[in-house]
């Protein structure tokens, strides 16, 4: 993976700046992250079971290590971000314009990355302009008609620290269309309340509704496919052709003495 375009420093924040990314990471660390990073690590073991190639890359960091990472069968996986101070990071650069070639990876996987920058479209369009054709872009997303949504809507910090926006499934799926994607995979998880003491229900809740839940997801997972579409020439229906070819000068039959 070579960049086509020169490596951008990033500012510093300005003075009175949450740490959101160190706040994040912290709370990540905690009993109800932990819990949150191994379920959707086991959810991402089947999603990418059938993604190969030379290059996956994950926009953004979503836990202390390369949990979800784990189960690629890409031959190498880079983690860009733009925090400095995350040790599992590869390349810093703005995930709206990164320092990634055009067309050179097989698969982008966004953890919760498009909740927390302020420009979730142009991560979007950043991460179809590195996909190769077919190639396919992972979602992650909190879904904001959940309990999950509601607390991160009331409160002023967000939950997780420093999300910025709920997005829904259908918005992401109308977005993806327009580039041309192809959705092949929709999974919806995350039936667990947003509260420390669920973590201790395990995976069976943060994956599977049960039999008496009714609680909705509060989270999904959205696996699409990049289609490139090439012209097809059209070729002269046999009218055209013959019309074509009466405008030739045609042979003489007559005997010439």
């Amino acid at each position: 993976m070579t960049a086509d375009r020169p490596a951008q420093r990033l500012l510093p924040a300005p003075p009175g700046t949450p740490d959101w990314a160190g706040a994040r990471a912290q709370w990540l660390q905690g009993a109800l992250g932990q819990a949150l990073l191994a379920a959707e690590a086991e959810l991402l073991a089947g999603v990418l079971d059938d993604v190969f190639g030379l290059e996956l890359l994950q926009l953004g960091d979503w836990g202390a290590s390369r949990t979800l990472l784990s189960a690629s069968r890409t031959r190498r996986q880079t983690i860009v971000s733009e925090s400095a101070s995350d040790a599992t990071l590869d390349v810093q650069g703005r995930l709206a314009a990164l320092p990634v070639q055009t067309a050179s990876v097989d698969a982008v996987l966004l953890p919760h990355t498009l909740e927390f920058e302020s420009d979730p479209q142009a991560v979007v369009r950043e991460a179809d302009r590195v996909l190769t054709g077919e190639g396919q872009l992972i979602i992650l997303g909190f879904a904001p008609l959940s309990l999950w949504g509601l607390r991160a809507a009331a409160s002023r910090e967000g939950f997780p620290p420093g999300l910025r926006q709920l997005l829904s499934a259908s918005r992401l799926r109308d977005w993806l269309s327009l580039l041309g994607y192809e959705v092949v995979l929709s999974r919806h998880y995350l039936y667990s309340r947003p509260w420390e003491r669920a973590a201790g229900h395990g995976q069976r809740r943060f994956l599977r509704r049960g039999l008496f839940n009714p609680l909705p997801a509060g989270a999904y997972l959205i696996k699409a496919r990049k289609h490139v579409y090439t012209l097809t020439p059209i070729r002269p229906r046999l009218r055209d052709r013959r019309r074509l070819l009466g405008g030739l000068v045609e042979p003489t039959t007559r005997n010439h003495s």
